[in-house]
């Protein structure tokens, strides 16, 4: 019983609470004098104290500070989208259809100074140590630059910055903001495709203060990464009320990964080249490039799948080839989980960018250029049968859990007029 009303009384509270932050913003409309609802900084709601000297319970009344904090952040502060990915599953197109957006500030594959200063020599195998060592301090760096501190990321960009300046940030041309006002003038406000090495070229050196200042301007930030390995790695981050993080897993069949990869890291894949050739494996293949990709995807899937309370919405599933076939469409549908507008400047991008040849992007292994249709399911033609039939025994699981059909023939392989993909609906987390 005490328990209930304590509850009934939070929720009046709580509701009181924003009725005062809604009469808040009107007031603030016509006077500049600060207003705080509690004796904190929204920066720092960890330290929410009393509400008031008369307070009796400070340990409810703490509860009551940091629900309202929560509720007020998550209504009036940027969203934060991480783009949970692996190589070659076709994050890059994903995270142009963030860094498009005029008012999101798009960060590509920042965790790869992580890994290069902690792992330097880190391979596909990974070692307990090695994960929790990356984990603790991506997870640190992420909810910085969310924060837009990107002095943070000083410390693992090598050689050190000087006065806050380097030219050594990890694919800079690949973040709009990076390479328009106020961090960079050589290019027209105007102008929708600066093409990465122009920018790289034209903009110089890279002052982090005026990119800390151009993420603030920003209204969301985007982060694109391949090296969180699956979703529940990201919880600290999903729970933290400073922000406002939601996840957009990226996946792709495992077969269709296998063929990028080989024909994109050709020294790393070397043996899987020669047994596509030979038709023989290699005794010391390292099978791991394979299965880790496939275990990585399966303990994801499950988790966001089972719809925990924690990832409610934080969560969308994205299948590669949905977004291939049909890129216009599922990228509204992204933006609709998100909660946000999909401007002129997106969908523009994706008409010139989803029509073009395959021999065009294969001039760059890491283009966005592509027939993203004919693409979805050209590994067939890239993979011998025996790789595949490989593939699909030890993938067996996640294959079947995200919608893919298998072959149990070389003739059926080459057949592209038959699909391997389901038509399967894999509705967000709300």
């Amino acid at each position: 019983m005490n328990s209930a009303m304590q509850c009934s009384w939070k929720a009046v509270i709580l509701l009181a609470l924003a009725s005062i932050a809604i009469q808040y913003t009107a007031i603030r409309t016509f006077t500049a004098k600060p207003f705080q609802m509690c004796p904190v900084t929204i920066s720092n709601p960890l330290n929410c104290g009393m509400l008031g000297q008369d307070a009796v319970d400070l340990s409810f009344d703490k509860r009551i500070c940091d629900d309202f904090l929560y509720f007020s952040s998550n209504v009036s502060r940027k969203t934060h989208v991480l783009i949970l990915a692996t190589t070659r599953s076709g994050s890059s197109f994903v995270g142009q259809l963030f860094n498009q957006h005029q008012d999101v500030f798009y960060l590509f594959e920042p965790l790869y100074h992580v890994q290069t200063t902690l792992l330097p020599r880190l391979s596909h195998s990974r070692t307990a140590g090695d994960t929790r060592v990356m984990l603790g301090a991506s997870r640190d760096l992420l909810r910085s630059l969310y924060d837009c501190d990107l002095y943070f990321l000083e410390s693992y960009i090598k050689p050190q910055p000087a006065n806050h300046s380097t030219d050594k940030l990890f694919r800079r041309g690949a973040s709009k903001a990076l390479c328009s006002l106020p961090v960079c003038d050589a290019f027209s406000p105007g102008e929708l495709n600066i093409d990465e090495g122009e920018c790289v070229k034209r903009c110089g050196v890279l002052n982090m203060t005026l990119a800390s200042d151009a993420c603030r301007e920003r209204r969301h930030v985007a982060i694109k990464t391949v090296r969180i390995p699956e979703v529940s790695d990201l919880r600290a981050l999903v729970e933290d009320p400073r922000l406002n993080l939601k996840v957009i897993q990226l996946v792709r069949d495992p077969r269709g990964i296998l063929a990028s990869r080989i024909e994109t890291f050709r020294d790393t894949y070397r043996l899987w080249r020669i047994w596509r050739a030979t038709g023989r494996r290699p005794y010391n293949l390292d099978l791991t490039q394979l299965t880790m990709v496939c275990e990585d995807f399966l303990g994801s899937v499950t988790t966001g799948l089972s719809k925990p309370p924690w990832l409610k919405g934080r969560y969308m599933l994205v299948r590669y080839e949905d977004l291939a076939k049909n890129p216009l469409q599922k990228t509204k549908k992204i933006y609709d989980y998100l909660g946000l507008v999909m401007d002129k400047n997106v969908g523009d991008w994706i008409q010139n960018n989803t029509r073009g040849s395959n021999d065009l992007s294969a001039k760059h292994k890491y283009g966005t250029v592509r027939d993203s249709a004919a693409n979805a399911e050209s590994w067939r033609l890239k993979l011998s049968y025996d790789m595949v039939d490989y593939t699909q025994t030890v993938c067996q699981q996640v294959l079947q859990e995200l919608g893919y059909k298998t072959v149990s023939s070389p003739e059926e392989l080459k057949n592209l007029s038959l699909t391997l993909i389901e038509d399967k609906t894999f509705v967000p987390f709300l």
